[in-house]
């Protein structure tokens, strides 16, 4: 049993080495039991415009469960919000369920992780444009440095899901009870961005820290959350609903990935960069762009004959059909009729021969 348990445990660890931040995929763990309780913690403020919390959590790593602080991380692009991930009950097991970035919050589980995740949706915020509007009465900020706040108790209260124990998982014995809303279900079928490689890399170096782990911190862990945010990682905005998914590296600035998937051209292409069919955030410049694009095209057929002389020449060619006229040439059978005529009056001449004799 030991050696069963040691190579899962080798086996976890390289899966976790090779998770890539350009794509969605899901990281599969199962354990046996529960992970520990939620540690209370104090956010640290905001300190920049631009950036999304990612709530602390419990992760499963080769010494067990160990702690990933909460962490501020720049959004990979406009519009993007974070679904944090969960611990789900599941055929006798608690089987990991990896967060995400997506234009809506998702289903994590019910679990109440605190600042703008009170179990269902993200009360912590909204875009407003081009910017992200910070709810100030649930998610602390540096007001000096960020003005694009405002204050939104009730729908605090509308969302929150009460969890005094501070349980961290969904089913099970003693778990949240709480099964995905029709809003959540449809967020969970559209496209979603994989965390960033500074997320994974963040993962990390809380695996690797033996002071992460539950059995050396008590469920206490001394970096609770790290008030530097992450490295920021561009990508091209995975679109929701019928958009596509795009998970491509981009240097442009905040508002370039929109214009990037206005483009109909990639609506069918099943390529990650374009999935489905786009209307991002800024979807004037979207609904424009497609339908100038179909008109412009048959602009060109409208003046075939000075520049595609080659087009209409089939259209001309049935004039030759009308030549069928020619076809009363039959004169040629009418010459042989003379012919004979004129042999009989030859006749006469040799008889006038013989009358010489």
């Amino acid at each position: 049993m030991k050696f069963l348990r040691s190579a899962r445990l080798f086996l976890f660890a390289l899966l976790v080495t090779v998770i890539p931040a350009t794509s969605h995929a899901s990281v599969f763990i199962s354990v046996g039991f529960a992970p520990p309780v939620l540690p209370v913690y104090v956010q640290p403020p905001c300190p920049e415009p631009g950036l999304m919390w990612t709530p602390g959590y419990w992760a499963y790593g080769p010494d067990g469960y160990f702690w990933v602080p909460g962490a501020w991380v720049p959004v990979p692009y406009e519009g993007a919000l974070w679904t944090p991930g969960y611990w789900g009950w599941s055929g006798g097991l608690f089987a990991w369920h990896e967060g995400y970035w997506g234009r809506t919050v998702g289903y994590y589980g019910g679990v109440n992780y605190g600042f703008g995740y009170m179990g269902i949706g993200f009360v912590g915020g909204e875009w407003r444009g081009h910017e992200f509007a910070y709810n100030t009465a649930v998610v602390n900020v540096n007001r000096t440095v960020i003005r694009n706040t405002y204050i939104n108790e009730t729908i605090m209260h509308n969302t929150t899901i009460v969890n005094n124990n501070r349980v961290s998982y969904n089913g099970g014995p003693n778990g949240i009870r709480h099964d995905p809303t029709p809003v959540e279900r449809a967020a969970m079928n559209q496209p979603h961005l994989a965390p960033t490689k500074y997320q994974v890399q963040h993962i990390q170096t809380a695996q690797t820290s033996k002071a992460s782990y539950f059995k050396n911190n008590g469920g206490r862990p001394a970096t609770l959350v790290v008030s530097r945010p992450l490295p920021a990682e561009r990508h091209e905005a995975p679109l929701a609903g019928a958009h596509p998914v795009t998970g491509a590296h981009v240097t442009a600035p905040a508002g370039r990935p929109a214009p990037l998937t206005a483009h109909p051209a990639n609506e069918p292409a099943p390529h990650p960069t374009s999935a489905a069919t786009p209307h991002p955030t800024n979807a004037p410049h979207q609904v424009t762009e497609p339908r100038t694009m179909p008109e412009s095209r048959p602009a060109p057929a409208a003046h075939p004959a000075p520049g595609q002389t080659s087009r209409p020449a089939p259209e001309y060619r049935p004039a030759p059909q009308a030549h069928p006229a020619p076809q009363p040439h039959p004169a040629p059978e009418a010459r042989p009729a003379p012919r004979p005529e004129s042999h009989p009056a030859p006749h006469p001449e040799p008889k006038g021969r013989g009358h010489v004799r």
